[in-house]
């Protein structure tokens, strides 16, 4: 194993024993609001924290980019070059869901380098579940290698989504993409919606105003479990465009024709 996914593993597990430890207790959770339907813990605060500790303390220059914490830049070597090493984190994916109780959340660490994605955890602390990937090694949950489904039928597949009403509604494209598939699940984590893709127990994923901590580790997961991800145009910009359309190789083709028309 990479040492620098040995340590965001690390990471990630004391981020979710931090998180484990509040779930029991719920009614004292304080919860802020970000925005309309956007929530944020102490929890998150002191997960976040948590993560950058063990991953600071490993590797002191490297930047990060959390979604508690913002953007940190890195610290300059001797010769004065900047570090090319960033760490993309979201302490808690699924916050509405853990401050109801709701079993449906992670944690999501990857490392970009040169704006790559080379290493990613996805750790779901619930079910003690955890999602690896490093760049040319494969995609493995707890040890055990995962691959997407080998299913080819659009008819047949299992999606999940990350669509607001006003997409679905006024787009014609995302009633199309919906109405001829299997069945539609919107869990509410979409670092774990990627990872299911990842693992096969999804056969696809669309998701619009997405953030880079939400795609970052889920995109290398699939892409190394033999997925195919692009944002809606086909191309590789969807850490920039937050639209990303993701799934098997068979059935990734086919939710692309419907959300190109």
């Amino acid at each position: 194993m990479h040492p620098m996914l040995n340590t965001a593993i690390k990471a990630a597990r004391r981020a979710g024993t931090i998180i484990n430890r509040a779930s029991l207790d719920l009614e004292r959770l304080q919860v802020a609001r970000k925005g309309p339907k956007d929530y944020v813990t102490e929890v998150d605060h002191a997960a976040e924290e948590a993560i950058i500790d063990v991953l600071r303390t490993a590797y002191p220059t490297h930047a990060f980019l959390g979604e508690e914490t913002g953007e940190t830049a890195g610290t300059a070597d001797s010769d004065g070059e900047l570090p090319e090493h960033q760490w993309i984190i979201d302490p808690i994916d699924g916050t509405t869901n853990f401050i109801h109780g709701l079993p449906l959340y992670a944690i999501s660490i990857a490392l970009a380098q040169k704006g790559q994605i080379t290493q990613a955890v996805i750790y779901d602390p619930v079910r003690n579940e955890l999602f690896t990937a490093s760049r040319g090694s494969g995609a493995f949950l707890n040890d055990r290698r995962i691959r997407v489904s080998g299913q080819r039928r659009y008819h047949d597949a299992l999606l999940a989504v990350h669509l607001g009403k006003s997409f679905t509604n006024a787009d014609p494209r995302f009633t199309s993409l919906l109405d001829e598939c299997a069945a539609v699940r919107r869990m509410g984590s979409t670092v774990l919606d990627l990872a299911y893709v990842a693992a096969g127990r999804i056969d696809g994923y669309c998701g619009v105003g997405l953030k880079p901590w939400d795609l970052a580790a889920g995109s290398l997961l699939i892409l190394e479990a033999g997925g195919l991800v692009s944002d809606f145009d086909g191309e590789q910009q969807w850490m920039s465009t937050g639209r990303v359309v993701a799934g098997t190789p068979k059935i990734f083709p086919q939710m692309l024709g419907h959300l190109q028309g």
